[in-house]
């Protein structure tokens, strides 16, 4: 149920801190074990989610696609479809709006990178991930309730 709720969380926040963590898992007593899973999991997911940028970055450069602009994320798309399966398998809630535009920066960034030829160079991601990491929005107070997940089923 943890995981659940963390990879929910992470269409507001893919850089959590352990602070912000011990808020919005109330139910936890938290020490050096558990603190490190968490956090073990946000860096799970944020490589799932760096994997799909980079593959769908490629794939429009493959394609021919000139412009980062010319990469648009709709809610129908496959990519989002990808990552909503991903974090929010059973559609328990509605996501952000946002999300859909880190999801289009990320993906503008990836895309500029490997068009520059960037990607040759060793640690090519880092600057993306520090782009990235700025663009992460308040989790909903909603999700501090200790019976948040029940209220989903």
């Amino acid at each position: 149920m943890h995981l659940r709720k963390a990879k929910l969380m992470f269409f507001w926040v893919r850089y959590p801190s352990s602070a912000v963590l011990k808020m919005y898992f109330p139910d936890i007593k938290f020490n050096k074990n558990n603190t490190a899973q968490l956090v073990k999991w946000f860096s799970n997911f944020r490589e799932f989610y760096y994997i799909q940028m980079e593959k769908y970055a490629r794939q429009a450069v493959t394609e021919g696609i000139k412009t980062p602009d010319d990469l648009l994320i709709a809610g129908d798309s496959e990519l989002y479809r990808v990552l909503n399966l991903h974090y929010n398998r059973n559609n328990h809630i509605e996501v952000p709006q946002n999300f859909r535009f880190v999801v289009e920066q990320t993906l503008r960034e990836f895309f500029r990178a490997i068009q520059g030829g960037k990607d040759t160079e060793q640690s090519w991601k880092k600057s993306i991930y520090k782009i990235i990491s700025r663009m992460d929005d308040p989790v909903p107070e909603y999700f501090k309730s200790p019976n948040f997940l029940e209220q989903l089923e």
